[in-house]
């Protein structure tokens, strides 16, 4: 039987996501109790990633589930999920939005303002291995080994207090604070790094002079960063 987990997504992009249509964020989080009982542990996905490695069949990336239809249109993939890791928050994902009507739309309704209209993931799985809670305050299930499908943005995730911690994009920004912060976040930067780079921004941007004076996201998008590290 096919069961879902959902959870927040958390959802980054990078300077060059306008055209890639990138992003990442947690598919499940683990010690988690989710809106059904449930709770997953720490390597529950290790051999579906290990296989996915192997084999190069990665779980599915659909919208809502299919829609829980089964019609061609529904079960299309909307993207693919290009890297999956375990780490100590719970299922790591990257994922690529299709150049298609579907893929174009969630990547959207992710970056949406002055909020998403989409910020959940969830996961569908088979159970391999599992236990039962035998006390009151005990999850009504452990989920200790799982063989992951598919990965899905969906609007109604079953973990309220997991939604998205922030969306990247070069194009948002506007102000030297905000400059900052992308270089953080999807430059890489150190704070101090960061801080030093945007004082010499405050130098090296244009002038006003003819009243052409460019943005910053379209001054650094015609700057590229090179960083050594």
């Amino acid at each position: 039987m096919l069961e879902h987990f959902a959870c927040g997504l958390e959802v980054k992009f990078a300077s060059d996501d306008v055209a890639s249509m990138t992003f990442n964020g947690y598919g499940a989080v683990f010690g988690n109790i989710d809106a059904n009982g449930d709770v997953i542990n720490k390597g529950a996905f290790r051999d579906t990633l290990r296989e996915a490695r192997k084999t190069k069949n990665w779980p599915a990336m659909l919208s809502q589930h299919g829609g829980w239809g089964m019609d061609a249109e529904s079960m299309t993939p909307i993207g693919i999920w290009t890297d999956m890791e375990e780490d100590d928050v719970g299922l790591k994902v990257e994922g690529k939005l299709a150049e298609t009507p579907r893929g174009r739309e969630i990547y959207t309704l992710m970056k949406m303002a002055p909020r998403p209209a989409i910020n959940g993931l969830s996961i569908g799985y088979r159970i391999k291995e599992f236990s039962f809670g035998t006390k009151p305050d005990e999850p009504r299930r452990t989920l200790k080994k799982l063989d992951l499908l598919e990965v899905s943005p969906v609007t109604f995730p079953a973990n309220l207090k997991a939604r998205v911690a922030a969306v990247k994009s070069i194009e948002l920004i506007s102000t030297l604070s905000q400059a900052e912060d992308y270089l953080r976040d999807a430059g890489g930067f150190s704070r101090a790094q960061a801080t030093a780079f945007v004082s010499r921004l405050k130098g090296l941007r244009p002038s006003d002079s003819e009243g052409q004076d460019e943005s910053l996201a379209a001054w650094l998008a015609s700057h590229p960063i090179n960083r050594k590290t």
